[in-house]
């Protein structure tokens, strides 16, 4: 066709173009146009579709963006979670061990609270075992730096300056070793004390020997009474340990006297099974 244009040009380059020459050349220039029109319908379909892309792109680029920065957003928040959550993971650990370190507390409490009560039921069971003693103003029951004491005042067992125990004093601690003896798992100590009064004789050269010579004879005549030997000592405490004037009459009465102390039970005081391992590691 390209030919046969050019041919025809040349033609009308000579003048010498006939009516069918024109109608040839006007449908090969409509033939052109067409061809010409159809191309540009096709570049311009091509420029749109390359401007759906470029925008198309445009959206990707806009949605890979804000998927970026949703990722990131979501990294933020998952580090705060993350942190949220060991810092929980912290204060539940803490919180374990506050509960812990509670709970142990709380047993320790109730294991002091149970030997507490049980300390105060032996002291009213004691009063209870010697009430008739107590009424009969024989003795009294006190408590002294936290142990239960039994008290006899030694004027009515020993004569002035003697150890040696009266009728009356034989029969008051023969009552009271009978008692003590019916207390299971108990061990006593018998303490002597004098008064301040000074003493100087061949048998008690001060009242030190004094005050052990009747803790031992109270001793003696308690085993007699049925005592059992291995839960029972003496002690000697002369005048270190006054309960009254030393001035007043009255007050030295209350210092001559023999205290029967019930010796408590180490194994449930505090800190004593820590005591047995440091023994046992030592």
């Amino acid at each position: 066709m390209r030919t046969t244009t050019l041919s025809l040009l040349a033609l009308l380059g000579t003048g010498c173009v006939t009516q069918g020459t024109y109608d040839l050349l006007k449908a090969e220039r409509d033939h052109l146009e067409e061809e010409l029109a159809a191309r540009n319908q096709t570049l311009e379909q091509r420029e749109r579709k390359i401007t759906a892309q470029e925008d198309a792109l445009k959206k990707l680029e806009a949605n890979l963006l804000d998927l970026t920065q949703q990722k990131a957003d979501l990294d933020a928040r998952l580090n705060r979670s993350l942190a949220e959550l060991a810092n929980r993971t912290k204060d539940a650990s803490k919180l374990k061990a506050d509960v812990d370190q509670m709970t142990l507390a709380l047993a320790d409490l109730e294991k002091r609270r149970a030997q507490a009560e049980a300390r105060v039921n032996e002291f009213k069971n004691l009063l209870a075992r010697f009430k008739a003693l107590i009424d009969a103003g024989k003795l009294k029951v006190r408590i002294v730096e936290g142990r239960m004491v039994v008290v006899l005042a030694t004027d009515i067992l020993f004569a002035p300056g003697s150890a040696s125990l009266s009728k009356d004093g034989k029969t008051a601690i023969s009552e009271v070793a009978q008692v003590l003896a019916s207390i299971p798992n108990r061990n006593f100590q018998v303490e002597g004390h004098t008064d301040a009064q000074p003493i100087s004789t061949a048998q008690f050269p001060s009242n030190w020997e004094l005050a052990a010579f009747r803790g031992t004879n109270v001793v003696k005549a308690m085993i007699e009474a049925g005592m059992p030997k291995e839960r029972i000592s003496a002690a000697s405490f002369a005048d270190t340990k006054p309960v009254g004037v030393n001035d007043m009459p009255e007050g030295r009465a209350l210092n001559r006297r023999i205290e029967i102390t019930i010796v408590p039970d180490l194994s449930t005081l505090p800190g004593f099974e820590e005591l047995q391992k440091v023994e046992k590691s030592g």
